[in-house]
């Protein structure tokens, strides 16, 4: 009489049950949590740098470090803290989006192609960047005019950066000489990757 058939009589035996009373449980299938909403800040789309459209709505739920960039600026060695912060953060939440712009100094001449070429080989970025777009009034692309709305602060150069909250409504502005890894800026990253998200 192998193993399994002594326990079943054992069982049988000392809860009364028959043969035909047991039975073994199924095992339960772990629900899946609810996708977090998103907000009418994120509910958008845009050309990626490197082609192809990217919804905002995928980052619903992570904090969000928007920043419009320029690959020929006094702080375009800021790429390297900003891939450092989406390196330290990403497994917690945090999601870097470039939007490379035209608008301060003329500073990002070049095409898209270019502009994903420079930030490859010079800055080994990996976080994700947008095609070119425009972030001063009356040209701004859609988010940077609701950034700007709901901060009251628009960008004055490049890498003016915006902090979207988990919520997708909850945002900050930081001045283009707000380093990516002063105290500063990752304190806020810190309090808002803490925060849950409420659905």
């Amino acid at each position: 009489m192998n193993y399994f058939i002594r326990l079943l009589l054992l069982v049988t035996t000392v809860t009364g049950l028959s043969d035909t009373q047991f039975a073994i449980a199924a095992p339960t299938t772990a629900i899946a949590p609810a996708p977090t909403p998103c907000t009418s800040l994120l509910n958008q789309k845009f050309e990626a740098l490197q082609g192809g459209t990217r919804d905002m709505c995928e980052y619903a739920g992570k904090v969000v470090l928007v920043v419009n960039t320029a690959s020929y600026c006094g702080y375009t060695k800021q790429y390297e803290g900003l891939q450092a912060i989406f390196d330290k953060y990403r497994e917690r939440g945090l999601v870097v989006i470039g939007f490379p712009a035209n608008d301060f100094g003329k500073q990002e001449p070049g095409s898209n192609a270019e502009v994903a070429d420079f930030c490859e080989r010079t800055y080994k970025v990996k976080f994700p960047m947008m095609a070119k777009t425009s972030v001063v009034e009356g040209t701004a692309n859609p988010l940077h005019e609701a950034l700007a709305k709901s901060t009251g602060q628009r960008p004055k150069w490049n890498f003016h950066k915006y902090l979207i909250g988990r919520d997708g409504k909850t945002v900050s502005s930081f001045s283009s000489r707000v380093e990516p890894e002063s105290t500063e800026l990752t304190t806020e990253i810190e309090r808002l990757l803490s925060l849950a998200t409420k659905k």
